[in-house]
């Protein structure tokens, strides 16, 4: 067919379809719905259970999505992961369920803050996983560490 579309100068797009390429087209479709559906899915049922666990507050953090798929090893996984769809459906779940939910905001520096002392340190590198403190000499997961100071918030 691209020899044919070449001979008779028209475009590939343009030449009609087989049945079989059809039908390819068809399958491929319905898996990328299910595949949808799945994702949709076990977002639902992770909210869900989050929010059954009864807590009086629920902390998430506002990213700069835009900025992180800048990063070309990262951008495929965050374009999957729908922060969006995460956060569209605690807020409502929460409000249903009278749970108090936190909206850190994007600059708000939960990595750089010691949980134990509260030292801000200026320069943190993503490469960087574990935190150090310089003040007290904390040493921690990184994305522990801001986790506490995520708590810390909610309180």
């Amino acid at each position: 067919m691209i020899e044919e579309s070449k001979q008779t100068k028209t475009k590939f797009d343009r030449l009609p379809k087989s049945k079989n390429l059809l039908k390819l087209e068809k399958e491929i479709k319905r898996l990328y719905i299910r595949i949808t559906n799945v994702f949709t899915t076990n977002i639902h049922e992770f909210t869900a259970k989050l929010v059954k666990l009864n807590p009086e507050a629920i902390v998430i953090e506002d990213l700069n999505v835009l900025g992180t798929l800048k990063n070309k090893h990262l951008s495929e996984k965050i374009k999957e992961s729908k922060f969006y769809e995460i956060k569209r459906q605690l807020e409502y779940k929460c409000k249903w369920n009278n749970i108090n939910l936190i909206i850190a905001d994007r600059w708000y520096p939960s990595s750089k803050i010691c949980s134990c002392c509260g030292n801000k340190k200026e320069k943190l590198s993503l490469s960087e996983r574990i935190y150090k403190c310089e003040k007290c000499g904390l040493v921690i997961d990184r994305d522990y560490n801001a986790s506490l100071n995520l708590k810390k918030l909610a309180a």
